[in-house]
């Protein structure tokens, strides 16, 4: 009886911490829950121009709305773009007709317009505000493996009036592309779903046509950041690496892996836009097809040496081009001698992590991302972030991948932190170009030497000395400071320090969380049944088990 009783104790107290701990916030894990809700049949969804119904089993993500519009305004630039570009490779109108050519309006099909896939489509929101808000569009393909969503896309296909462009399918994403391998290509195909990609890319950089546009998501941001070396190199055939600068580095080795794929088949990538965002990156990619240009992915590639100590890096690209001795149109292709670096660290004396590839070369174009910013719809729900994100990938040094984060400088050596507008100053006093990232607010983007770098913050300690008995036992640090500058840098004020998207006070980073914020769980359809529920339900199940069993 008294083992009973203790047992009902155990239960009851176990299921008052279950509550509270479902009802904390994990970030990048889990969607935000004040509260364990059942789904809400029958709900409405406002958004953009679009107005849907879920039956509360399909999955959305209201977060995604800044994805969406941005795709968007990517798509519609992407459409003007390529009509230019195929007029003038046939050269049938002048240059004063394509502003009469490019008056085009949404809702309305265009025999010449773009045939656009979403391969993983759910409720069917984001098909139909391509089809309400994209000019020059002539199919769109929503597809989703669920019969439930695909009941959800016809509903909402017939309630928007959108079945003169939109069609639903209901079949698996990749066998749905590879049957489009040969025949009827898309435009855009557009990639999004739950987790990692990499399933779905190897269809996909086949049934696209040449020059289109690739729109790829990855929300498995754990993997990718470096938590999970060995199941990053399994996805995405890279080994990541748990840097300050591991968002950038996500979006790097997500590019590497779209070209992988891309170039089995002969076909290669051109980024035009990549961001991270939120939980998740998602990256914007022409793909070209030309055996020839294939062979210069290896210089786009580099593995990373990463010190363990102070948290530099090194590049050592897998390949190398080089100008031809007799004939200089011609480019000769070669192997690169390594490492870059020694055994240890020269600023620090640790020892390095090696990692990647990722991909070096640009990620962004800017005239492409100028002209996405420039055709930026006021009445865009993300409207204001939109134009912060992309006037700092404007700014982005495009020739420097990765960067270093002002707070890990100054914590590695126990120095007061200077401001970012000191650092940044004497970077450019040095002779040097600095710019902020997008995917970090205290990021230190730059072509400086890692050497300059340290030799710039010994400088700083020197005005701030660090206290002895912060870096007592601190080798790294010792190690650091131990060393001389090889000359004084100065950290007066630059006038170029203060970049325009800080000084017009733009939105530049993301907003602090909010309810719903994160990847989400699998859609109900999928698994049968609410995970939250079910997570709920299960919450330290295996521990009761093992607790009741030693009770007996």
């Amino acid at each position: 009886m008294r083992k009973l009783i203790l047992f009902k104790e155990f239960l009851k107290n176990k299921c008052k911490s279950s509550i509270q701990l479902l009802k904390r916030t994990t970030l990048g894990v889990c969607a935000v829950m004040d509260e364990v809700e059942e789904p809400k049949p029958d709900q409405e969804i406002l958004e953009g121009r679009a107005k849907v119904r879920t039956s509360g089993k399909v999955f959305y993500n209201p977060v995604q709305e800044f994805n969406r519009d941005l795709s968007i305004i990517a798509i519609a630039t992407f459409a003007k773009l390529l009509r230019q570009e195929r007029h003038a490779k046939n050269k049938q109108i002048s240059d004063e007709d394509n502003l009469v050519v490019d008056i085009r309006s949404p809702g309305i099909k265009y025999d010449d317009g773009l045939c656009i896939l979403e391969a993983l489509s759910a409720t069917g929101l984001r098909s139909i505000r391509y089809a309400k808000e994209i000019p020059g569009i002539n199919n769109i393909i929503a597809n989703d493996i669920s019969k439930e969503a695909v009941n959800d896309i016809n509903n909402n296909i017939a309630s928007n009036n959108v079945e003169n462009l939109v069609t639903s399918s209901h079949n698996d994403a990749t066998m749905l592309m590879y049957q489009h391998r040969r025949e009827k290509q898309f435009d855009v195909i557009d990639l999004d779903p739950y987790g990692c990609p990499s399933i779905f890319l190897d269809s996909a950089v086949q049934s696209i046509k040449k020059g289109g546009l690739l729109l790829v998501t990855a929300t498995d941001m754990a993997v990718l950041a470096g938590n999970s070396p060995e199941t990053c190199y399994v996805k995405y055939g890279a080994i990541s690496l748990k840097m300050k600068c591991c968002h950038e580095m996500a979006i790097r080795i997500l590019l590497q892996c779209i070209e992988a794929h891309a170039n089995r088949y002969s076909r290669y990538i051109e980024p035009i836009l990549c961001v991270s965002a939120d939980f998740y990156i998602r990256v914007f990619v022409r793909v070209h097809s030309g055996a020839a240009k294939c062979k210069n992915t290896t210089s786009k590639l580099s593995h990373v040496y990463h010190c363990t100590g102070c948290d530099g890096f090194e590049l050592q690209p897998l390949g190398m081009r080089k100008p031809h001795q007799k004939n200089n149109n011609l480019v000769k292709f070669c192997l690169p001698t390594g490492p870059p670096v020694t055994r240890n660290c020269q600023q620090c004396g640790s020892p390095y992590h090696i990692g990647g590839p990722i991909w070096t070369a640009p990620i962004h174009s800017p005239d492409f991302v100028k002209q996405v910013l420039e055709a930026a719809p006021p009445y865009l729900g993300t409207f204001k972030r939109i134009r912060g994100i992309l006037s700092m990938v404007l700014e982005e040094l495009v020739d420097v991948p990765l960067y270093y984060t002002l707070d890990r400088l100054s914590n590695t050596i126990k120095v007061e932190n200077p401001s970012m507008l000191t650092i940044r100053s004497a970077i450019l006093n040095a002779g040097y170009q600095v710019s902020y990232t997008h995917t970090h607010k205290n990021s230190i983007k730059t072509n400086a030497p890692a050497h300059v770098i340290w030799d710039i913050m010994r400088c700083w300690e020197k005005l701030h000395p660090t206290s002895q008995k912060s870096i007592a036992n601190n080798k790294v640090a010792t190690t650091i400071l131990e060393k001389s500058p090889e000359k004084e840098y100065s950290f007066e004020l630059h006038p170029a320090a203060n970049p325009a998207s800080k000084q017009k006070g733009l939105v530049r980073f993301q907003q602090n969380p909010l309810r719903f914020w994160g990847p989400g769980s699998r859609a109900q359809a999928m698994v049968g049944q609410n995970p939250m529920l079910k997570s709920h339900k299960n919450q330290g199940k295996r521990k009761r088990t093992d607790d009741s069993e030693s009770l007996e």
